[in-house]
C-alpha cells in the first residue's frame, strides 16, 4: 500500500513539473520573437524619415542658398519659370568680353541696378588691363560665362581641342576671379556632344540664345538697335538676349533697358537660374 502511494506521488510530481516547463518555454520563445520583430520595426520606422526628407531634398533645385525659379529650355534656350514664378522676364547676355566696352556696359547697369552674364573669350585676358576689367565687373556682381579661349568652332576641332578651349579658360578665369565660370556658350552656337559633356563636367549651364542683332551691319547704331531688340519677332516671355563688346551696345544699352521695362518686362535674377550641382 505504501510503495503505491510512493509511485502515485512520484507520478503526480513529474506531471506537475512537465505541465510547469510546457507553460513556461512557448510563452518565453513567443516573447523573444515578438521583441525581434518590434526591434525590427522600429529601426525601419526610425530610418523612413530620413529616406523620406533625402527624397524630398532631391526634388529642390537650390542656387546657393535661393530655390531655383528658371529653367532653360532647349527647344528655344528661353528661359521658362519653375512653378508660379513671374513668366515676364529677359535675360541680358554680353558675349566677346572683356574687350574694349564690356566695362562701360557693366557699369551702366549696375547704375541701372539689372543684372547680366558677361561671356568671355581666353585671348582678351592675356592682358593685364583686360584682366583687371573682368575682376571689376565680376566684383560688381555680375557672373562670368563661359565663352571658349580663342572664339572658335567647336564642328572644326578635335574632342581634345574642345576640352582644352573650355577648361584652359575656366582655369584662367578662376585665377583672376577666385571662381569658375557657371556658365557655357559656344561660339557661331556650334556646340557638340563633346563639348556638351565638357561643360557638364565642369558644372556649367550650356546657354545658347533666343535672339541678337548687334553683330549686324544695319543694326550697328543706337537707335536701330534698340528699336530691334525691343521689336523683335522673335520677343516673348524668358527670352535670352544676345549682345555683344561694341560700341553701338554700350551707347543703346540704357535705352534697350528702359524700353524693356516700359513693356513690362523684369530682367532675369541669375540668381533663380537652375544650374548644374
Amino acid at each position: 500500500m505504501i510503495n503505491r502511494v510512493l509511485v502515485l506521488f512520484t507520478s503526480i510530481s513529474f506531471f506537475l513539473m512537465a505541465c510547469n516547463d510546457h507553460d513556461h518555454n512557448p510563452n518565453q520563445t513567443k516573447n523573444e520573437n515578438q521583441e525581434s520583430v518590434e526591434t525590427s520595426a522600429t529601426v525601419q520606422d526610425e530610418s523612413q524619415p530620413e529616406k523620406d526628407l533625402k527624397k524630398e531634398t532631391s526634388k529642390i533645385n537650390l542656387v546657393g542658398n535661393v530655390k531655383a525659379e528658371y529653367r532653360v529650355n532647349k527647344d528655344n534656350w528661353s528661359f521658362k519659370p519653375i512653378g508660379d514664378a513671374n513668366p515676364k522676364v529677359v535675360l541680358l547676355t554680353f558675349d566677346d568680353a572683356p574687350d574694349k566696352y564690356s566695362l562701360e556696359i557693366a557699369k551702366t547697369l549696375k547704375r541701372l541696378e539689372v543684372p547680366a552674364i558677361f561671356f568671355v573669350n581666353g585671348h582678351f585676358l592675356e592682358k593685364d588691363e583686360n584682366k583687371a576689367m573682368l575682376k571689376e565687373i565680376h566684383d560688381m556682381g555680375f557672373p562670368i560665362g563661359n565663352h571658349t579661349y580663342s572664339h572658335v568652332n567647336l564642328k572644326e576641332l578635335t574632342e581634345k581641342e574642345q576640352e582644352r578651349e573650355i577648361v584652359k579658360l575656366n582655369n584662367l578665369v578662376e585665377g583672376i576671379i577666385g571662381e569658375r565660370p557657371k556658365y557655357f556658350r559656344a561660339p557661331f552656337v556650334s556646340n557638340t556632344d563633346h563639348s556638351k559633356k565638357v561643360a557638364e563636367e565642369e558644372k556649367m549651364l550650356v546657354m545658347n540664345w533666343t535672339y541678337g542683332y548687334d553683330w549686324e551691319k544695319e543694326y550697328q547704331d543706337k537707335k536701330a538697335l534698340t528699336d530691334i531688340m525691343l521689336n523683335s519677332p522673335y520677343l516673348g516671355n524668358g527670352a535670352n538676349l544676345l549682345m555683344h563688346d561694341r560700341k553701338w551696345t554700350s551707347e543703346a544699352i540704357e535705352d534697350i533697358v528702359k524700353g524693356f521695362q516700359k513693356k513690362g518686362y523684369k530682367f532675369l535674377d541669375l540668381k533663380l537660374i537652375e544650374t548644374p550641382a
